[in-house]
């Protein structure tokens, strides 16, 4: 699996030199990666390359930056728990994709899809539960709105999309 990083993200990480392009063709096993600024405090958003399906991990603690690959893993998994996907379906997703890269972002087109659901989770931030990293509500409500990705033409939900990524075969 491929974690692209946004250059703010290879900046907060302090990279020296940006990480090598990924290779992955297939862009169900591709997420783009990004700090944000939610009420004030760094934020991780994750935004699946194929589908735009998107999850926040918010208030990150330093430590938790250090750990990028560990912290993304934790927050895929228990966003798509929340999500209704069993722990067979993530499991079987997981062993498909891979082992983890951290690349550059995977095209101007994805990051266009990444800034537009940052766009969402700013304007549906009154779902936020500031005592909790795991924003299910606001995941919630930025994968249920009708949004355009790489993957698939048109208008659709992000959730709906990336249940069909999911269930395609490799």
């Amino acid at each position: 699996m491929e974690l692209g990083l946004t250059i703010p993200l290879q900046r907060q990480l302090r990279y020296q030199a940006p990480p090598p392009y990924g290779t992955e063709a297939d862009r169900r096993f591709c997420w783009d990666i990004h700090v944000i600024t939610l009420r004030g405090r760094a934020s991780l958003l994750a935004v699946h390359c194929h589908s735009r399906y998107a999850f926040v991990l918010f208030d990150l603690p330093a430590r938790a930056w250090a750990d990028l690959p560990g912290v993304f893993f934790t927050g895929l998994r228990r966003s798509f728990s929340a999500a209704g996907l069993t722990g067979q379906t993530i499991e079987s997703y997981l062993d498909r994709a891979g082992a983890c890269v951290l690349t550059r972002t995977h095209g101007r087109r994805e990051v266009a899809f990444l800034n537009r659901a940052w766009d969402d989770v700013l304007a549906l931030d009154y779902c936020m539960d500031e005592s909790s990293t795991e924003q299910p509500l606001l995941d919630h409500a930025v994968n249920r709105k009708p949004s355009r990705c790489v993957g698939f033409d048109g208008l659709a939900p992000a959730a709906e999309r990336l249940a069909i990524s999911l269930e395609v075969r490799t």
